[in-house]
């Protein structure tokens, strides 16, 4: 069984809007990136995201973009340690997280957010459950943020 999930949500304003709050790093910061983000998602770049509850900045590779439609990104799998005998470089590896921003017929943008690769291990398994609580989370704060400018994450986890 292939681990993965999609989750998805309506935001009420235009695509171009919806997109910039993604894809700006300073609008990021302002509801999602509790620690800040370093870098315009864009094509080819790797940037650096910070949350509170995960501290220490981390890459995110940007592997395509395109505006007001798409962003596939890369990051490091949060699968816990190295298990006893593994390297640490066969124990890392990278899931794989694909935003789409479908505008719909009233004005509103519909934004679906998936994420795949992770190992078929009992660590893989919670690290895939724990991503979807993060990126249902990230669509609650993306749609209060750019609908009323409230900050939901401000001081939640930390």
């Amino acid at each position: 069984m292939e681990l993965k999930f999609k989750v998805s949500g309506r935001i009420a304003r235009p695509v171009e809007d919806v997109f910039e709050a993604v894809a700006d790093p300073a609008k990021l910061s302002a509801y999602f990136t509790t620690g800040g983000a370093v870098g315009r998602l864009e094509t080819g770049a790797t940037v650096q995201w910070d949350f509170a509850d995960f501290p220490g900045a981390f890459p995110v590779e940007v592997v395509e973009v395109e505006p007001n439609r798409r962003i596939v990104l890369r990051w490091q799998a949060n699968d816990g340690p190295p298990k006893d005998g593994q390297a640490t470089a066969a124990a890392a590896y990278m899931t794989t997280v694909t935003f789409t921003f479908e505008p719909l017929d009233d004005g509103r943008t519909l934004v679906t957010i998936e994420e795949s690769g992770w190992r078929e291990t009992p660590t893989g398994l919670k690290a895939a459950f724990g991503n979807c609580q993060g990126w249902s989370q990230m669509l609650a704060a993306l749609k209060v943020w750019v609908e009323h400018g409230i900050n939901l994450r401000e001081g939640f986890y930390v």
